[in-house]
């Protein structure tokens, strides 16, 4: 005997409206699924085979010539000083932008919160600004702020130093890209980082005060800890940012001087442009691994511990 004979009609239906619901959703997500299919993963699906072959500008007419050459690429890459010194030039811009960028955006966001009360929305707007401009304007505001005649060399002088030629000079053109690309995204981690200070439970930080703990204790005790997953979200962000940095360098340096500017990107874009389809995919991938293995080191370390 059939158990589901005697159920009430709305159970038996109910397996068919599951159906026509499942249906439904599959159908609204129908336009973003084929987008995604072949703008997305079509394309990063061409790039993998392509880091594994010895495709070039030439293959374009004859694309079934290509040749398999396994991870040749990735062997070549690491033997190409010119790659080296790109993997150099991006954990050097990275290992420094991102914790100087990290503290002075928590710097900032502490000021807002606990020191500024007047014109807080001006300050907010002031310094997220450079966030939503065009980082290619500012990168040409900020090249002839830096050349030798620029408007910093020119406010050394009148303190009598001699500014160097900052963009030009081995010593001081990561640096200045550095420094830019920090004013640049301090504001994006100042409205995570406000947003996470805001969320903080004021009475555990009264407790504290009635204990005789003062400014640095409590932020050392109390918002660090606390503010953990929002200091890891903001790590994150920033971190895949500045591993992909390209337009600083290729508007500002070239690369130069002698490569002290190469990026990864920067690299990856040359070898495109050279037609070197099959090296430039392998290189963009040994990008992917590295950023994932960051954010796998940042969520091992910053993680909120139980």
């Amino acid at each position: 005997m059939n158990p589901t004979a005697n159920a009430p009609a709305h159970r038996r239906r109910r397996p068919a409206w599951r159906r026509r619901r499942a249906l439904a959703g599959w159908l609204l997500a129908l336009p973003f699924t084929a987008l995604f299919a072949a703008f997305m993963v079509g394309p990063l699906t061409a790039s993998l085979a392509l880091s594994f072959s010895d495709a070039t500008s030439r293959d374009l007419r004859t694309p079934f010539a290509v040749g398999f050459v396994g991870l040749s690429n990735f062997a070549d890459l690491f033997s190409d000083e010119k790659f080296l010194r790109a993997i150099g030039n991006t954990l050097y811009f990275a290992g420094v932008g991102v914790p100087l960028t990290v503290a002075v955006a928590m710097l900032i966001a502490l000021a807002l919160n606990n020191g500024v009360n007047r014109f807080r929305a001006l300050f907010r707007v002031g310094f997220y600004t450079p966030v939503v401009t065009s980082i290619v304007a500012i990168a040409v505001v900020w090249k002839y702020i830096l050349e030798p005649d620029g408007l910093l060399n020119q406010g050394l002088a009148t303190l009598g130093v001699t500014g160097p030629d900052w963009l030009h000079d081995t010593s001081f053109a990561m640096p200045s890209l550095i420094l830019m690309a920090m004013w640049r995204n301090m504001g994006t981690l100042m409205i995570v980082f406000l947003a996470g200070l805001q969320g903080l439970p004021a009475e555990v930080y009264e407790a504290a005060r009635m204990d005789g703990a003062g400014p640095f204790q409590r932020f050392r005790s109390l918002t660090l800890p606390l503010m953990r997953p929002t200091i890891l979200l903001g790590c994150v962000l920033i971190s895949v940012y500045y591993f992909q940095f390209f337009e600083e360098a290729f508007v500002m340096t070239g690369g130069g001087p002698l490569d002290s500017t190469l990026s990864i990107t920067y690299f990856t874009y040359n070898q495109f442009g050279y037609g070197n389809y099959g090296y430039a995919s392998a290189a963009s991938y040994i990008l992917a691994v590295a950023i994932a293995i960051v954010t796998l080191v940042q969520f091992r370390v910053l993680r909120a511990k139980d």
